[in-house]
């Protein structure tokens, strides 16, 4: 005779879901498999919706996404096997990028896996390079171990976590437990500043390069007081672009991976007599940022975790809450005719000039078009490749998390998944760029859309070539090799997976098509035809 199931327990799986829900996650993403099934069901009855990917890398992209709109707590659940492998390039892409990824995955129980290999590997093993921690649920430890999770995803630097959940362990019935009494975190900032203040109010020059610290910490009104309390112009990264409105005229513009505009930028870099980071992760720049400024450079670098890199030298480095310390820097006398010579707006107006639309068809017009179509607001993502350099350049971001791109690992494919996810949680059209390799990567994932019934607005760049490859090896004097592939109809592909798409090629097309695509619940495919040869001598 059965027994009654006992309404004061509950499975594993059901504390793991708990904990997740009370410290945010409203979505899940991922592919289940029979090693999770208990965790999709607790994920649902805790509140948390689990929804389907069609590849488990594009289910972490739009886990980020989520996170990037509404700052939920980014959940990806991966069976175990071939989807913790699946998984292994947006995992990676969480640490560089500096995304709080919870990252479930099933697994065997560890008794059976000494003796059945069917799909077995050891995941730990895999992730820990990739991870900030690997952890592993044990009966007794649910909650404890998904606490422990959250809170080294969101410390310091923001990185993803992994928990490897066995199938027993999360079935099995357990007692409930009461919530746990996290402690309240105080904001980290150093007791003196008295070096940095004298820094500052020497400086006659002060120029501030800001970056994604500042953004994850939601320094963006701190920022902005700095910058009116020193007078230093801004430049940033491409993660940070918008922490101040890029149309403001203390906004240089975004460095570190164009050629072009760091040439332009370098000798204000040189003219500076004090470098403020703040909030600078060097891991978004290119070689041609290591060692930019000499050891002899007053600069004071800002940061959320110290974190060896090598890639330059700091008179002064302050560790903690970025846009505290800002704040705290911004004390005292607002200081005057800093830059004297007009420097700052000089260089600001020669970036302009050379990212400036140009006349005819191009990327240059796709991009212009769309700035001047797309709604104040608008989120949009980008994909890497030639594209994404000179997008990143002409795009002006209206605010943080506008412009959403991996620019730590620089992976193809995220920018559809990136932008499902960031509608979702805005209810808002987003728009995707992506050149037509990358969209090939994910096509999949149109289906996805349609299931998921969000508005994305997809512009593809249709060139039939990996574009920023060729440069490269037209630039090495090398053959054209690998590089090179057949045109693919995807307006045919988006109304065959249920959304609607075009193809064009002037502007007045793209104008009126994309006025109507903004307009449109569902997704809609701009297919972009340009020539390759319009990026050399673009960026």
């Amino acid at each position: 005779m059965a027994q009654p199931v006992r309404d004061d327990l509950v499975t594993g799986a059901d504390l793991l879901a708990a904990r997740l829900a009370a410290a945010g996650a409203t979505h899940a993403f991922g592919i289940p498999g029979g090693e999770v099934l208990a965790l999709v069901d607790a994920l649902e009855r805790a509140g948390i919706q689990f929804l389907l990917a069609k590849h488990e890398n594009a289910a972490g992209f739009m886990a980020e996404g989520l996170w990037h709109t509404t700052g939920a707590l980014p959940i990806l659940v991966a069976t175990l096997g071939p989807g913790v492998a699946n998984a292994v390039n947006v995992v990676a892409n969480a640490q560089q990028d500096r995304v709080p990824l919870v990252f479930i995955t099933g697994c065997v129980d560890h008794a059976l896996a000494e003796s059945y290999t069917h799909q077995v590997f050891d995941h730990q093993a895999v992730l820990r390079p990739l991870v900030k921690a690997s952890l592993r649920a044990a009966p007794g430890t649910e909650d404890l171990v998904v606490e422990k999770a959250i809170a080294i995803a969101r410390s310091g630097r923001p990185g993803p976590v992994h928990i490897d959940l066995p199938i027993s362990v999360a079935e099995a019935r357990t007692a409930r437990r009461g919530p746990l009494v996290a402690p309240q975190l105080q904001a980290n900032i150093p007791a003196d500043l008295s070096a940095a203040h004298a820094l500052i109010a020497d400086a006659k020059r002060p120029l501030v390069i800001a970056g994604l610290d500042l953004v994850n910490q939601g320094g963006a009104a701190a920022l902005d007081a700095f910058l009116m309390h020193t007078g230093a112009p801004l430049l940033t990264t491409y993660k940070a672009k918008g922490l101040v409105p890029e149309d403001d005229p203390r906004v240089i513009g975004g460095v570190g991976l164009s050629p072009k505009a760091d040439a332009i930028v370098m000798p204000l870099i040189e003219a500076a007599d004090l470098i403020i980071l703040a909030g600078y992760d060097p891991i978004e720049m290119r070689q041609g940022w290591r060692n930019p400024w000499p050891t002899s450079k007053s600069v004071i670098d800002i940061v959320a975790q110290d974190t060896p890199h090598g890639m330059h030298s700091a008179s002064l480095l302050l560790e903690g809450s970025v846009g505290q310390i800002l704040t705290k820097l911004a004390e005292g006398p607002r200081r005057e005719n800093v830059w004297p010579g007009g420097e700052p707006e000089r260089v600001r107006m020669a970036i302009r000039s050379v990212f400036a639309d140009r006349p005819g068809w191009g990327p240059h017009a796709v991009f212009a078009t769309l700035r001047d179509v797309a709604p104040a607001g608008t989120v949009a993502t980008a994909d890497s490749g030639a594209h994404r350099i000179l997008l990143s350049q002409m795009w002006n971001s209206d605010g943080p998390r506008r412009l959403l791109q991996s620019t730590g690992l620089c992976t193809m494919g995220c920018a559809l998944p990136l932008a499902t996810g960031a509608a979702l949680g805005s209810g808002q059209p987003t728009l995707c760029f992506v050149g037509d390799a990358g969209l090939e990567m994910v096509l999949g994932e149109l289906a996805t859309l349609r299931d998921l019934m969000v508005p994305v607005v997809i512009a593809v760049l249709v060139d039939e070539s990996l574009g920023l490859i060729a440069l490269k090896q037209k630039q090495l004097g090398l053959r054209r090799a690998g590089v090179d592939f057949g045109s693919s109809d995807f307006a045919a592909v988006a109304a065959a997976l249920g959304g609607y798409g075009v193809s064009v090629a002037d502007r007045d097309s793209l104008k009126r098509e994309a006025q109507a695509a903004f307009q449109r619940d569902g997704f809609t495919v701009l297919a972009c035809r340009i020539d390759a040869q319009s990026y050399e001598g673009a960026f």
